[in-house]
């Protein structure tokens, strides 16, 4: 599938999508994703944010609206075929993992999305490296650690080469080592070109990593702006129940004229603070 010449990464036009209980989980949203933004997705748990992020991938496919991915309509295509260019890493990495080693989980998408064979060996040993996998090839999925396996996850979808990445809660089982390199992985991607598309309801990492921010309710989107804008909404966060990180809550608490998303923000604007010098 091919990108339409100045086209979107993914657009969304007066998306619903209505499960089959009856359950609205989407109300008519809409929204254009650029190629090479790197968004954030959060909101509480029945927000919403999962359902819209699924239709992506078709996953899901609308109840109304339009939804396009790469220019395409994604009712027109099957999921294998939308697996191409945008992967999908679950939540839960066990709903995912299903071959018998780590080397044939990895090497399943790309051969069965047609990737030619001289190219499954480069594609399998970049992922496993940038992902930390190395020396557990033989190793069966189920006896990893839910890090490895959360890991094996994305680098099984990373191998195809996909333009675009959706990553619900990425962060699940990893420890902060592990999860700081997980950051600096997908910034990489998103330097190389990727579009990026995380779900997560840690607004830490959020601010850590995105461009963009995209708050859902109730199946809409509320906000959407920088992750400095959309925390300097303190009142409709509250809505929402979800508070900006630590750092960010005190720089607009003491009226800081920059609001800090990081505290390595605040330690570069500030060298020196608190290092206690000893000086009388």
């Amino acid at each position: 599938m091919a990108l339409s010449t100045g086209a979107s990464a993914i657009e969304v036009t007066d998306l619903h999508f209505v499960y089959p209980s009856g359950v609205a989980a989407l109300r008519g949203v809409s929204l254009t994703i650029a190629a090479g933004e790197f968004v954030g997705v959060i909101g509480q748990n029945g927000s919403g944010k999962t359902t819209l992020v699924k239709h992506f991938n078709g996953l899901l496919k609308p109840t109304g609206g339009v939804l396009k991915v790469l220019g395409v309509d994604t009712r027109s295509k099957g999921v294998a075929e939308l697996a191409k260019v945008a992967g999908y890493v679950f939540q839960n990495p066990d709903h995912q993992i299903f071959c018998n080693t780590v080397r044939e989980e990895i090497v399943f998408g790309p051969r069965n999305t047609g990737m030619p064979a001289s190219e499954i060996e480069s594609s399998v040993r970049h992922v496993m490296e940038l992902l930390d996998l190395q020396g557990l090839e033989d190793r069966h999925p189920f006896r990893l650690s839910r890090g490895e396996r959360q890991r094996l996850a994305i680098a099984s979808i990373l191998a195809m080469r996909p333009r675009i990445l959706i990553l619900d809660e990425p962060t699940g089982g990893q420890d902060r080592q592990q999860v700081s390199r997980l950051i600096a992985t997908l910034h990489q991607l998103n330097v190389e070109g990727h579009t990026i598309v995380l779900v997560t309801h840690d607004l830490e990492l959020l601010a850590e990593c995105t461009g963009r921010a995209l708050v859902m309710f109730q199946g809409e989107i509320l906000l959407d702006g920088t992750p400095r804008e959309v925390f300097r909404e303190v009142d409709t966060l509250k809505r929402t129940a979800l508070a900006p990180p630590q750092i960010t809550r005190w720089s607009l608490a003491v009226g800081l004229p920059r609001l800090f998303l990081t505290v390595a923000e605040a330690a570069a604007a500030y060298p020196g603070e608190g290092s206690g010098s000893g000086t009388q």
